[in-house]
């Protein structure tokens, strides 16, 4: 089960105006999603990342029966849970608390996202689909509420098959998030400069209400 550690960065929380909750990928550190804060046009934010019991939220693929993965998933999902929950209690409106994921972090921001959709300040998916060895559309009946959703992936992606995002991404739509979505021929398994410069300038510039850079 995963334990709460969580990295803490940028503003602090009581003189933040927004918050952006960051998950990082399978093998990798709290510290390795926080890392990429300064590529992001994040003024005001505070920065919480959660560190996953040895560096991975579930065990297998996403793409299997979601069986297979707990109790590590729901674990994981429900430290998202707590988190949202706490800034809510702190005063933080939904529509300022911002989700940022990479791979395994990707395919977890979208899966509670989807399972906790409201209007969230926004959603940014880097290289990411929704859990399960297929979707379950039963598990996904709220709104965002035009909340901003950024889903960027390679095609093809050695672990996260194009279909799956497609598929994603119009189960978002269908829940009322502005989704843009943008898939990279060969991109591989990263997260591009040309993904950051949309992001900025479609997503989090565009929805903060900052200057374009």
């Amino acid at each position: 089960m995963h334990t709460a550690r969580i990295h803490k960065a940028g503003l602090p929380l009581e003189s933040a105006e927004r918050v952006m909750i960051m998950v990082h990928g399978r093998g990798a550190t709290a510290g390795n999603i926080v890392g990429l804060a300064p590529q992001l046009a994040l003024e005001g934010f505070a920065l919480l990342a959660p560190e996953a019991t040895n560096n991975t939220w579930y065990p297998h693929s996403f793409m299997v029966p979601p069986e297979r993965n707990e109790p590590w998933l729901g674990s994981a999902l429900a430290l998202l849970k707590r988190m949202e929950s706490d800034l809510v209690r702190e005063g933080f409106a939904p529509d300022t608390i911002w989700f940022l994921g990479f791979s395994q972090g990707a395919c977890l921001t979208l899966e509670y996202t989807a399972r906790h959709a409201k209007r969230y300040g926004g959603v940014i998916a880097f290289t990411g689909g929704l859990i399960g060895d297929r979707i379950r559309p039963e598990n996904y009946p709220g709104d965002f509420a035009r909340t901003p959703v950024f889903i960027g992936s390679s095609d093809p992606d050695m672990h996260i098959p194009v279909a799956r995002v497609h598929e994603s991404g119009k189960i978002l739509q269908n829940m009322n998030a502005d989704v843009h979505m943008q898939i990279y021929p060969d991109m591989g398994h990263t997260i591009s400069e040309e993904e950051v410069l949309f992001v900025n300038e479609r997503i989090l510039r565009s929805s903060s209400g900052l200057p374009d850079a």
